[in-house]
C-alpha cells in the first residue's frame, strides 16, 4: 500500500487515549499516515560505549554507559526537584544528575542499584552535571557476567508536546511499522534506478531506527526527491497559461478607493505598488500565480482584502484560507467590519458547522450569494461548491501541504491564486521550485513603527525581566508569555504554561488581570480570550506559540520567549512581531537556558541585531538544522518535511527537469511507466 493510504486513526493504536490523542493532534499527527511520515528532529547514537568523562572524545556531550546510584535527594521549592549522585562502573568517575520538576524519580530511583544512563553531560563548576538524562534499572548480577550490552543502535528523536515521550513515540512508530506490511514505491522504477535511491518501504524504516549513518542519508535523500518530485508535479500540472479571458486595461474601481479613503492611515508605498502589481494580473489573459512576502505588520492582509474586494467588483467570488481556526474566525471577524458598508457578503465556514446551518450557507454560496468566504481546509471540502470562484488567497501558505493548495484551486475555473507569507525566501528558489511564480515585496513598515528592542536574558536577568514587564503593565500597556509546553507531569525540565500562569498571577503579577491561553481550549473560549485581551479586560496571556501570527493588539508592548533557544529563527521572529504594532516603544525578551547550544546562541544573537525579517530569512536559512524544538520544528516556506531548502536545491531543479520531461511525453500520465503517479495523486 502507498503510505498515505494508512488512513486509521492515531487512536486505534494501543496506549493512545484522548490526552496522547491530543497531544498527537498539536503535533499535526491524526493519522498512522502522518506518524510514519514525521521527520525526527535528530539522533541519539547508543551503538557504543561512552563513559562519563570520556564523552567529548567520542560523542560531544552524550555519555552512553552503566552507573551505580550513590543518592538520591530532593530539593527547591516544594521539594519539585531531584539531585541524583551516580559513579560510571567502569572509571568510577561521578556525575550529578539534576531532575527539574521530575518529583517522580525518587520513587523510582533508589541509591545502590545499578542503571543503565544516557546523559548529556556538561561541565559545571567543578563538578559534571546532566539535566537531560534517562536511567534505565538493570541487575548488578548481570551487569557482573557481562550479558548487558549498552548497544541500542541509532535512536530517532522526535518533536515532544504535552505528556508524549520519546519511549512512547519510539513504541508506537514501531508498531506501525511492524504492523503495515510493505509500503509502495510512488516514484517510477525508471526514475528509482536513474537516480539510485533507496526503495520507499526501507527508506520510511531507515529514517526512523537508521541500522547506519549511511543508510541514514541514503534514505533522507530518497524520501526528499519524492517529496520535491510531488511538490514540483503539482506546481506544472497547474496550467500556466489558461486564458480565462480577454486582456482588458488595469483599473481601480471606485469601491476600492471608497475603501481606501476611509483607511484611518495610509497606504505605504509598497503596499500601493503590489496593489498595482496584483490588478495588472487579474486584468490579464492568464491567471495569476503571485506569492505576497512581508514581514510581520507589514501590512500583507490589508493588500488582500483590498485585492479581494477588486475581484468582487469584478463580479468574482473570493475564497480567503488561513492555516488555523482562530486566525480565521480573527480574519472573518476583521472582514466582517471592514466591509460592513460596502454591501460585500461576508461568510466563515469550519469543520464545526452541521447540520441546517451549513447546508444554508452552501447553499448560498452555490448561488453566488456570498462573495467573500473565510475559513481554513474547510474551504475545499467536497461538499462546497462555488458559483464563480476566480480568487484564492492562502493565508502563511507554507503551512499547507500542496495537496490542500490543489484542491482549493480545483474549486475554481483557472482562479487566480495570491499566497501571502511572513518568511521570505530569495526569488532565485522560488522560481527553482515553482518556475513561473511572481513575486511581490512589502518591505517597508507602516509611518510611525518603532523596532522592537530584543534583549537575550539568562536565570541572572530573569527578575528584571519580570519587573519591566511590570514596569509597561502599570503604564496601562499589555505583555504576553510565551512557553513551549502547555503543562508538566515531572517528564521534563521545560517551563509550561499553566505552572508559569499560577507563578506569574500568584508571586509577580497578583494585581494585574490575566489568563492563559493554549491549542487544547475550545476555539470559542481562545476567541474569547482574544477578544477580551484586544480589549483591554486582560493586563497580559500567558500562552504557547497558539499566538504566533496573526493576533493584532497595539497596545501589547512586551514579549517573552522562554526556552527561547529551542525555538526556530522565524516562530522567534514571528513571535516578536505581535508587539510593536503602534507608535509606542515595544520590547521582546528572549529567555535562554545554560544548556544552550552555538546553533541555539547564534539564532538568539541574530533576532538580537537585526528586526529585519529578510535578513533574519537568509540566517534561517544558513543556520537552521532539520529540528528546532520538542514540537516546534520550523519547516521553512514549503512546508518540507524531508528536504532542505538550502541544501536540496540542486535536487528541486532535477525534480522539475524530470517532471517537465514525463508531462512532455504523457501529460495525462496515461502510461504504464507513470500509472503509479496517477495511482497516488488519485488516493491524494
Amino acid at each position: 500500500m502507498f503510505v498515505c493510504e494508512l488512513k486509521r486513526d492515531i487512536k486505534t493504536l494501543t496506549g493512545v487515549g484522548k490526552k496522547t490523542k491530543d497531544d498527537y493532534a498539536n503535533l499535526g499527527i491524526e493519522t498512522l499516515s502522518d506518524l510514519v511520515q514525521m521527520t525526527p528532529r535528530g539522533y541519539e547514537d547508543r551503538s557504543h560505549r561512552i563513559c562519563i568523562g570520556r564523552q567529548n572524545e567520542t560523542d560531544g556531550s552524550w555519555t552512553n554507559t552503566f552507573v551505580k546510584v550513590e543518592s538520591v535527594s530532593e530539593f527547591g521549592s516544594g521539594r519539585k526537584n531531584v539531585k541524583i549522585i551516580v559513579r560510571d562502573t567502569e572509571n568510577n568517575q561521578k556525575a550529578f544528575l539534576m531532575g527539574f520538576n521530575r518529583t517522580y524519580l525518587s520513587k523510582t530511583v533508589f541509591p545502590g542499584c545499578f542503571y543503565h544512563l544516557y546523559a548529556n553531560v556538561t561541565v559545571y563548576g567543578t563538578g559534571l552535571t546532566a539535566s537531560q538524562f534517562e536511567l534505565k534499572p538493570v541487575r548488578e548480577e548481570d551487569l557482573i557476567a557481562g550479558d548487558l550490552a549498552l548497544d541500542q543502535g541509532i535512536l530517532p528523536v522526535y518533536p515532544l508536546c504535552g505528556t508524549l515521550t520519546q519511549k512512547a513515540l519510539r513504541r508506537d512508530v514501531k508498531a506501525v511499522l511492524s504492523s503495515i506490511g510493505h509500503i509502495d514505491d510512488e516514484i517510477p522504477e525508471s526514475l528509482i534506478q536513474k537516480h539510485h535511491l533507496m526503495p520507499l518501504d526501507r527508506a520510511f524504516r531507515e529514517i526512523h531506527f537508521p541500522s547506519s549513518d549511511k543508510a541514514l542519508s541514503e534514505a533522507r535523500r530518497a524520501l526528499a526527491f519524492r517529496e520535491v518530485f510531488y511538490l514540483q508535479l503539482e506546481a506544472k500540472r497547474r496550467p500556466q497559461a489558461a486564458r480565462r479571458r480577454q486582456a482588458i486595461p488595469s483599473r481601480i474601481y471606485e469601491a476600492e478607493k471608497h475603501f481606501i479613503e476611509k483607511l484611518p492611515f495610509s497606504l505605504t508605498d509598497d503596499q500601493i505598488k503590489v496593489l498595482d502589481e496584483i490588478r495588472k494580473d487579474m486584468s490579464g489573459s492568464e491567471s495569476m500565480n503571485r506569492l505576497l512576502q512581508g514581514d510581520v505588520g507589514s501590512g500583507k492582509t490589508l493588500v488582500a482584502w483590498v485585492s479581494a474586494l477588486h475581484a468582487i467588483c469584478d463580479g468574482a467570488q473570493v475564497a480567503f484560507m488561513a492555516p488555523t481556526e482562530l486566525l480565521a474566525r480573527q480574519h472573518a471577524q476583521v472582514a466582517d467590519q471592514l466591509f460592513k458598508d460596502s454591501g460585500i457578503s461576508v461568510a466563515f465556514l469550519n469543520g464545526e458547522v452541521h447540520g441546517k446551518p451549513r447546508q444554508a450557507l452552501l447553499d448560498q454560496l452555490k448561488a453566488g450569494n456570498i462573495d467573500l468566504l473565510i475559513g481554513t481546509h474547510a474551504l475545499f471540502s467536497k461538499d462546497v461548491e462555488y458559483r464563480n470562484l476566480r480568487y484564492v488567497i492562502i493565508d502563511e501558505q507554507h503551512r499547507f501541504g500542496v495537496e490542500q493548495r490543489h484542491a482549493l484551486f480545483e474549486k475554481g475555473i483557472e482562479p487566480d491564486v495570491l499566497l501571502m507569507t511572513a518568511t521570505p525566501i530569495p526569488r532565485t528558489l522560488a522560481l527553482t521550485v515553482f518556475g513561473n511564480l511572481n513575486v511581490s515585496t512589502i518591505k517597508t513598515m507602516p509611518k510611525g513603527r518603532l523596532p522592537v528592542i530584543t534583549y537575550l536574558v539568562d536565570d541572572s536577568k530573569r527578575d528584571k525581566m519580570y519587573e519591566a514587564v511590570g514596569v509597561e503593565m502599570k503604564r496601562g500597556h499589555q505583555a504576553y508569555f510565551v512557553y513551549p509546553r502547555i503543562d508538566d507531569e515531572g517528564k521534563s525540565d521545560l517551563r509550561d504554561v499553566e505552572t508559569m500562569y499560577q507563578f506569574l498571577s500568584r508571586e509577580k503579577y497578583p494585581s494585574f488581570r490575566g489568563t492563559l491561553i493554549h491549542s487544547r481550549l475550545p476555539e470559542d473560549e481562545k476567541i474569547r480570550i482574544l477578544n477580551d485581551f484586544a480589549s483591554g479586560k486582560l493586563d497580559y496571556l500567558v500562552s504557547t506559540s497558539v499566538v504566533e501570527v496573526g493576533i493584532d493588539v497595539p497596545n501589547a508592548t512586551c514579549m517573552v520567549v522562554e526556552h527561547s533557544e529551542n525555538f526556530g529563527l522565524s516562530a522567534l521572529h514571528q513571535l516578536r512581531g505581535r508587539v510593536g504594532r503602534s507608535s509606542l516603544q515595544s520590547w521582546c525578551f528572549l529567555a535562554y537556558e545554560k544548556t544552550i547550544t552555538e546553533d541555539g546562541k547564534k539564532r538568539l544573537s541574530v533576532l538580537r541585531r537585526t528586526n529585519d525579517g529578510f535578513e533574519i530569512a537568509e540566517e534561517d536559512l544558513k543556520i537552521r538544522g532539520p529540528g528546532e524544538l520538542s514540537g516546534l520544528r520550523q519547516s521553512g516556506f514549503l512546508h518540507l518535511k524531508f528536504a532542505d531548502l538550502e541544501k536540496d536545491v540542486s535536487m528541486m531543479a532535477t525534480a522539475r527537469d524530470e517532471v517537465d520531461a514525463i508531462l512532455a511525453q504523457d501529460p495525462g500520465l496515461l502510461s504504464l511507466e507513470n500509472s503509479v503517479i496517477r495511482k497516488v495523486l488519485s488516493i491524494g
